[in-house]
């Protein structure tokens, strides 16, 4: 997992600077709560690593660019950022694998409403949380 060595260092920098718990992390990731914590774990053997999927789930729901959540370096030799499961050959048509990932993408990014009402709810007293969360039956 070279490209995820200070992952658990920069999720919880971007976590806590967004004022988001872990249970929201989980919730935009759509995962448990106990992954959040196994992928900021500082003990290297307890730690785990979120899946492509989680992992451009959080980027596009905390608007964070995906470097800034990854290890990248300029002494590679291939110049390409090599993330399992996502591989290009010289036969590869490019422009259609970024329609499909821009396609994806799509169905997770937020309505501006949708980003007024979690703002909002982010600012709101805990209480407030609480009874919102009660009335939408969470």
């Amino acid at each position: 997992m070279r490209y995820l060595q200070t992952f658990n260092r920069r999720l919880r920098q971007i976590r806590e600077a967004g004022q988001l718990s872990r249970q929201d992390v989980a919730q935009m990731c759509g995962v448990d709560e106990s992954r959040v914590v196994g992928w900021e774990a500082t003990d290297v053997r307890q730690r785990g690593y979120p899946g492509v999927t989680e992992l451009l789930d959080l980027c596009i729901r905390t608007e964070t660019p995906l470097e800034d959540l990854l290890d990248l370096d300029d002494t590679g030799d291939t110049g390409q950022l090599e993330l399992p499961g996502l591989a290009f050959s010289q036969g590869d048509d490019l422009s259609a694998a970024l329609k499909e990932l821009e396609k994806e993408i799509s169905r997770f990014q937020l309505t501006e409403e949708e980003v007024e009402l979690l703002r909002r709810f982010r600012k709101t007293s805990g209480e407030n949380r609480r009874m919102v969360l009660q009335i939408l039956g969470k």
